[in-house]
């Protein structure tokens, strides 16, 4: 695999290379969502005597070109490809970043033999059968959420990884927003102390069509798995179990849609060790903009953040005192630096041979709250993620299958989302981590003997 000599170069100049960018946001917020244009301008120090890595990008749309802009400024590392089924984006992408190649086959990227890296910024629907094929053919990724709508598909994707020894990262862009970095660092610094009480908001600014509604999961795992994953980062714990109820408020017509997909308003209550409580609502509409906010409460004070707006200026009037323009109203005007910074993150990672900040068991994890919640809406009662997490069964890594009540020969349940995933190649030489695999082994009904 062509990273190997990277990484080699990397460690023989002691990871030389200065990650320490300079990102400045420009965007025209006021334009509709689906007309808003966002220009980024990012600086960083590179060091040319490290071999570049070689990079492709499946997907030139809206998420695709925001990544591919963050690549082409990254320091040692290059695009080399770009892929999207209607070949005139990727053309268009590739010209507009000067990558040599363009091409209308996601295979292509996959199979490049230059290419060290994939992005895959496809439709969900695409993305475990990529992952899976990146795998098969040594190259390391980066996904945007989600892994896969099936939680056995998940496992699989994740672990084809794992077996190949190749780095996953998955795209949770909230992770990396410097507002949420900020509750989090308050967190660990214990700066109000140990935390109680999490509170997670989310509204979007008008809801999507139907066409988007029906077939997209529903309204926890399209929507609502962004603050449940949000949750478990600041809690720095696995969560225990949920209680959600959903309502339709917005668009009636999504209420002959099936599960969750009928709601347009949700709420869920996620139970964590210590008696840790995180609150979430969500919302596909809210008027005056992205709502997106964050509260922690501890025993020794509460941080809290406010919404992001294009400037800081207030207008005071007779009538009026406040913020003199509306809050972002496009997800990339609101998280593009978030995007820009995790983009970064696994730049990083490739060239100096770190381990990834977002990895596959997170996005595990988050897809197995999101189910968790659907069942509570629907069942109406606490579920413990447990409960999801011992239906999977894996006869080896890569096959797996979704079983209930009735139970294959050699089944043996799990509690824990990661512990359907096998280690890592490098963690399973390890010796500090052979437990870990002696785990896996055991879970799968072999003897560690």
């Amino acid at each position: 695999m062509k990273l190997s000599g990277a990484i080699v170069s990397v460690l023989i100049l002691q990871c030389s290379v200065s990650f320490s960018p300079q990102v400045n946001i420009r965007s025209r917020s006021q334009q509709r969502q689906w007309g808003s244009k966002v220009e980024l301008e990012m600086t960083a120090e590179e060091n040319t005597d490290v071999k570049d890595i070689k990079v492709g990008v499946i997907g030139c749309g809206r998420i695709g070109i925001v990544h591919l802009g963050a690549i082409s400024k990254s320091p040692n590392v290059t695009p080399v490809i770009v892929s999207n089924p209607t070949v005139s984006k990727a053309e268009a992408a590739a010209s507009q970043y000067g990558v040599p190649r363009f091409t209308s086959d996601a295979m292509d990227v996959i199979t490049d033999p230059e290419v060290d890296a994939v992005w895959i910024c496809s439709p969900s629907q695409y993305h475990a059968e990529q992952i899976k094929a990146c795998a098969a053919n040594g190259k390391n990724v980066f996904c945007e959420k989600p892994i896969a709508t099936d939680l056995a598909e998940t496992v699989e994707a994740i672990n084809a990884c794992n077996e190949a020894g190749v780095k996953l990262m998955i795209g949770l862009q909230r992770r990396f927003d410097p507002n949420f970095m900020r509750v989090k660092s308050a967190i660990n610094k214990s700066e109000v102390g140990k935390p109680i009480m999490i509170k997670l908001c989310s509204r979007d600014p008008s809801p999507p069509p139907f066409e988007y509604v029906k077939g997209g999961g529903g309204i926890f795992a399209d929507m609502a798995v962004h603050d449940l994953d949000m949750s478990r980062f600041l809690a720095g714990a696995d969560p225990i179990e949920i209680l959600a109820v959903g309502s339709c408020h917005i668009d009636k017509s999504i209420e002959s849609l099936p599960g969750s997909e009928k709601f347009d308003t949700a709420s869920c209550l996620v139970r964590y060790p210590d008696g840790v409580m995180a609150m979430v609502d969500v919302c596909r509409q809210s008027s005056y903009g992205y709502d997106q906010r964050a509260e922690v409460l501890g025993n020794k004070g509460m941080i809290a953040t406010d919404n992001v707006y294009p400037n800081t200026a207030k207008i005071y009037r007779e009538d009026y005192t406040g913020n003199a323009d509306m809050p972002f109203d496009f997800f990339l005007s609101r998280y593009n630096e978030a995007y820009v910074t995790e983009t970064i993150a696994f730049c990083d990672a490739l060239v100096n041979d770190k381990p990834v900040p977002c990895t596959g068991a997170d996005g595990l994890v988050a897809l197995v709250m999101a189910i968790a919640a659907d069942k509570s809406a629907d069942e109406n009662r606490w579920v413990k993620f447990s409960e999801i997490v011992d239906q999977v069964y894996c006869k080896d890594p890569t096959s797996c299958e979704i079983v209930d009540n009735v139970f294959p020969e050699g089944f043996r349940p799990v509690a824990k989302a990661e512990d359907l995933l096998t280690p890592a190649v490098a963690d399973a030489t390890d010796s500090e981590n052979s437990d870990n695999g002696n785990k896996f082994l055991s879970f799968f009904g072999f003897n560690k003997d």
